[in-house]
């Protein structure tokens, strides 16, 4: 297998175009949809249905199809309530090697979910056009630096080792954002270019959750588009009974919620049942 590239590498033409991807896309003037496609045997909620590559490619031309805005790729499950098993880098890309390239010549922008650097400069060379990074740029130190020589829109999104019932998770996150957009800052990421993402489920209890969602338009202070991933999360189950692969409508009801309150992107299993949902409340509000 070839080695994972030098972060400082120069941008590689599949990347060029990279920077004016998160811009044009937010122009569209309505939420953005994010499709989820995990090739890992141990998501919480699809973990090994997409793991062999003619199935992810299929399941990401599927959700172009369905109406998908942006595609979100990722091989190590970060899975938000324990149990996930840390993957490295070469494995990481061992599985995404055989389905990136493909996915991309779709069309669609294609994100990168990875805490990785060097995988996140490989699948830029690949041709994807945005990180996701689950820990907000404070986990791999190589990170930021990798983003803001490369262009690319990253996703920071809220993190926590363990869930801690007595903090007031939203000024958790606030303060974890302020220092995410300092390191950003520092490495020379344009702010144009970063989406904040309150990470429902990760280091948070179910009502804490809920919280974050309750008082989402709090995260607007930092004049920054936000997404919100809220699909199939444990909080629904708390709510109403239910296995991953039943919570559609809780997510749905969630996301529809999520953009009344300000998301700019919501990122989701259920494409097809979600581009509906938004796109009914959409003319519902425009009929008044």
């Amino acid at each position: 297998m070839a080695s994972l590239p030098n972060l400082d590498k120069a941008r590689g033409t599949a990347g060029k175009s990279a920077p004016t991807v998160l811009p044009a896309l937010l122009s569209a003037g309505r939420p953005l949809v994010m499709g989820i496609l995990n090739v890992t045997p141990d998501s919480f909620s699809d973990g090994g249905q997409f793991l062999e590559p003619t199935a992810a490619i299929a399941r990401a031309a599927q959700m172009m199809k369905q109406g998908a805005d942006i595609l979100d790729i990722g091989a190590e499950s970060t899975r938000p309530y324990g149990g996930a098993r840390p993957v490295s880098a070469e494995d990481e890309k061992a599985r995404l090697a055989p389905v990136l390239a493909d996915v991309v010549k779709l069309g669609l922008p294609v994100s990168i979910d990875t805490i990785k650097a060097s995988l996140a400069a490989w699948a830029i060379d690949v041709g994807a056009t945005i990180v996701n990074d689950v820990w907000g740029l404070q986990r791999d130190a190589d990170m930021a630096t990798l983003v803001a020589k490369r262009g690319v829109p990253v996703i920071v999104m809220h993190n926590r080792e363990s869930a801690d019932a007595d903090i007031d998770i939203v000024s958790d996150a606030i303060t974890f954002f302020s220092r995410s957009l300092e390191i950003a800052a520092q490495a020379g990421i344009a702010r144009e270019c970063i989406v904040l993402d309150p990470g429902i489920g990760f280091g948070k209890t179910p009502e804490q959750s809920i919280t974050c969602l309750a008082r989402l338009g709090e995260f607007t202070r930092f004049g920054l588009p936000l997404l919100v991933g809220a699909s199939r999360k444990r909080f629904i189950n708390t709510i109403a009974s239910s296995p991953p692969d039943g919570r559609i409508g809780g997510s749905i009801s969630a996301h529809v919620l999520a953009v009344q309150k300000g998301a700019a992107i919501v990122r989701v299993h259920d494409v097809a049942e979600t581009v509906q949902a938004l796109r009914v409340s959409a003319a519902i509000e425009a009929a008044r």
